[in-house]
């Protein structure tokens, strides 16, 4: 599959449709002074407007990775998903001032058969449409397409909205075109406000979904030689665009060359199942069971510490009298505080060692 050409045909579809929309919309809205229409119209140009953002920002994503920028282009389409927020919300807002207008200065719109009558086609063609779109997104990963489809879903509420107003005006002639446009305007911008949250989790760095890491874990756990995974950190460069860095647990007397075979089969295999470039990284482990008295009584402390959330890495190199191991805590902890007091517990029952503990935060959750 070419996810540059499908994305691309996908927004092509969606302009195509929008503008039809927009076109019936403006003038039977212009015909039946309805400002609710031409609010509706106003935000399926808008939706049009954001497929052709759609398009610029797929073809700068991808782009080559060059010197300046090695890990590619991809996070464009995270500012392309940003880009079509504001639009969804500068949308919403000029609807807002309009719809207030119209109640403090309203005229009684007219509804004939006809234009209920594409009010209801227009329904069913944003649902086709927002159906669409989130098929296509799903398909190629595509966090803009999948916005658009939210956001064709909640024009396809909004239109049943206008045909509230029609039912109000015809049966009871009761005027709620304003107020019907205010709650229109409010929910276009509660869309822009979401559309924006989820594009700013990637660029932010958010962390990935706990399945994915939960299975990556279970599979690299799987290979022979592995005794522990851990500190798994997956960065996001853009859709399927994701590069990390793991630490496996491995006996102490395993030779360079059995490591060098292990981790290169792990981050293939990783590459291959997942899509993801991974640096695997290695924790020694004794293999004698000399030190596991030490190792239990760090265990122990640890439990009775706050906001430790895990051990890991434990190995103790004989010759010097070192101690090593990681303590994962959670982001609310003092890192700090936590090594001091978990080092001088240790110095009373093993004054003759030295410790160095590395504090990692809870990456995987």
């Amino acid at each position: 599959m070419n996810r540059e050409r499908e994305i691309i045909k996908a927004s092509v579809v969606g302009i195509a449709g929008n503008m039809l929309l927009v076109m019936f919309k403006l003038i039977v809205g212009i015909a039946s002074r309805s400002i609710a229409i031409i609010l509706d119209a106003v935000n399926n140009a808008t939706d049009a407007l954001s497929s052709v953002v759609t398009i610029v920002g797929t073809k700068l994503a991808g782009r080559r990775p060059t010197r300046q920028h090695p890990f590619g282009y991809g996070r464009i389409e995270y500012l392309t998903s940003m880009l079509i927020a504001v639009i969804i919300l500068v949308a919403g807002l000029i609807s807002l001032r309009e719809s207030i207008t119209k109640i403090i200065h309203p005229a009684t719109p007219s509804y004939s058969l006809l234009t209920i009558a594409v009010i209801v086609v227009a329904i069913f063609a944003k649902i086709a449409i927002g159906i669409y779109f989130k098929h296509e997104g799903s398909k190629t990963n595509s966090q803009a397409l999948l916005a658009s489809g939210v956001d064709s879903n909640y024009d396809a509420v909004l239109s049943a909205g206008t045909l509230v107003v029609a039912f109000a005006q015809n049966v009871w002639n009761l005027n709620i075109d304003g107020v019907v446009g205010l709650i229109i305007s409010l929910v276009v911008c509660k869309a822009g406000i979401d559309v924006l949250g989820n594009a700013l989790g990637p660029i932010i760095g958010q962390r990935e979904s706990d399945g994915l890491g939960r299975d990556i874990g279970k599979y690299i756990a799987s290979f022979p030689g592995v005794r522990g995974v851990y500190d798994l950190i997956l960065d996001d460069f853009g859709p399927n665009e994701i590069i990390g860095s793991i630490h496996i647990e491995v006996d102490d007397d395993m030779t360079a060359r059995q490591i060098h075979e292990l981790s290169h089969r792990i981050a293939e295999g990783v590459l291959k199942r997942y899509g993801i470039v991974l640096t695997v990284g290695i924790y020694a482990a004794n293999t004698s069971g000399t030190y596991a008295p030490m190792r239990s009584r760090l265990q122990e402390i640890v439990k009775s510490v706050p906001r430790v959330l895990e051990v890991h890495g434990f190995y103790v190199d004989g010759a010097t009298k070192s101690v090593y191991f990681d303590l994962v805590v959670d982001f609310k902890a003092n890192g700090e505080e936590v090594r001091r007091v978990v080092e001088s517990a240790l110095q009373k029952d093993y004054p003759g060692y030295t410790f160095d503990v590395t504090i990692d935060a809870d990456y995987e959750g």
